[in-house]
C-alpha cells in the first residue's frame, strides 16, 4: 500500500482547480515567510489567529479535498501530540532553595516559580489543572499552545505552497529574491539549479523508503519480537540501505545528465511565461499581506 503517495506532503499535485495555482510564485514565498517568521516572539493570540487564517485559506482555496485532507489530518494529530507533550513536560527547573518567608512580605520581591492561573479575564479566574501527579499551569499551557500552533502553521503553510507550485516556478521565485546578491558574486544560477534537482529528488527518496518498508512487511519483520538490540540493528540496516539507494539514484541521475550533455541553466529558463497569474488575485493577495504585516506590528505581542 503506497501510503506515502496518498499523503502528498511536499509534493506538487498537477491540476487547474483553485485560485492558489494562479498566484505569483513570489507572492506564495512571501506569504510562507509570514507564517514562518511572524510567530517568532509573538503572543498566543497572534499564533491562534495565524492558525485560523491558514484554516480559512485552506477551506476557501478551491483545491480538491483529496489533495490536502489526509495531510491535514496527519498534521493536526502531530500538532496535538507535540502540544500535549509540551504541556505535561516541565517548563523550567525547580528552584534549588525555597524561601522560608512569604515573598509577599518582602517589599519589592518577585516570587520565582510557576504561575498557577491558567486564565484570568476580569473577575473570571481558572486555576491550575491537576491530572494525578501532573499539574498544568499557565506557563506549560502557553508552551503547549506555542508548540502546537507553530508545528501546524510551519508545515501546513509550506505544504500548501509546494502542492500548488511546480518546482520550476518555486526555484524561479526564490532566484528572483536572491538576484540582488548576484552583484556580490553569489552564483544564483548554480544555486537555483541545485535546488531544482533537490526538489526533483524528493519523490525518489519517498519511493525508496516505501520500497524498503514494503520489503520488511513482505518478510514479516516484527521489531517487537526481535527485542531492543536486534530491532535497533534492523533500523540501522534499513537506514543504511536507504542512504545507499539514495546516493545510487543521485549518481545515476548525474551520469544521465552528463551523458546527455547537460549544463547548468538559469531558473528563468524553466519559468513558463504562458502561465500568467491572475492580476486581481495577486493584487488582493498583496493588500492582505500588507494588512497582516501591519496587524503583526500592532497586535503581535498579545
Amino acid at each position: 500500500m503506497d501510503w506515502l503517495r496518498q499523503i502528498p506532503i511536499g509534493q506538487y499535485v498537477d491540476g487547474s482547480e483553485g485560485w492558489m495555482r494562479r498566484l505569483d510564485p513570489r507572492l506564495k514565498l512571501a506569504w510562507s515567510l509570514v507564517f514562518l517568521l511572524t510567530p517568532v516572539l509573538a503572543g498566543p493570540l497572534w499564533r491562534v489567529a495565524l492558525v485560523l487564517i491558514l484554516l480559512t485559506i485552506t477551506a476557501l482555496s478551491g483545491l480538491p479535498r483529496r489533495v490536502w485532507w489526509k495531510s491535514f489530518l496527519v498534521l493536526i494529530i502531530l500538532a496535538v501530540v507535540a502540544g500535549l507533550l509540551s504541556v505535561f513536560f516541565p517548563v523550567a527547573d525547580p528552584p534549588a532553595a525555597f524561601s522560608i518567608r512569604d515573598p509577599a512580605e518582602l517589599p519589592g520581591a518577585v516570587a520565582d516559580g510557576p504561575t498557577w492561573d491558567l486564565l484570568r479575564v476580569g473577575p473570571f479566574q481558572l486555576g491550575a489543572l491537576r491530572l494525578g501527579p501532573l499539574v498544568v499551569d499557565r506557563a506549560s499551557a502557553l508552551l503547549g499552545l506555542r508548540t502546537s500552533t507553530l508545528t501546524f502553521t510551519v508545515i501546513h503553510s509550506v505544504n500548501l505552497v509546494l502542492i500548488t507550485t511546480t518546482p520550476e516556478d518555486l526555484v524561479w521565485g526564490l532566484s528572483w529574491y536572491l538576484s540582488p546578491l548576484a552583484t556580490l558574486g553569489l552564483p544564483i544560477e548554480r544555486v537555483g539549479f541545485q535546488l531544482l534537482l533537490a526538489l526533483r529528488f524528493l519523490p525518489l527518496v519517498q519511493e525508496e523508503l516505501q520500497n524498503l518498508l514494503r520489503s520488511m512487511t513482505s518478510r514479516i519483520v516484527s521489531l517487537r519480537s526481535l527485542g531492543f538490540k536486534a530491532g535497533l540493528g534492523i533500523i540501522f540496516a534499513v537506514s543504511e540501505r536507504l542512504l545507499v539507494n539514495i546516493l545510487l539514484r543521485a549518481e545515476q541521475g548525474a551520469d544521465a545528465l552528463v551523458a546527455r550533455g547537460g549544463r547548468i541553466l538559469g531558473p528563468s529558463r524553466f519559468h513558463l511565461p504562458s502561465e500568467q497569474p491572475s492580476l486581481w488575485i495577486n493584487t488582493l493577495a498583496i493588500l492582505v499581506l500588507l494588512l497582516v504585516i501591519s496587524l503583526r506590528s500592532q497586535y503581535g505581542a498579545l
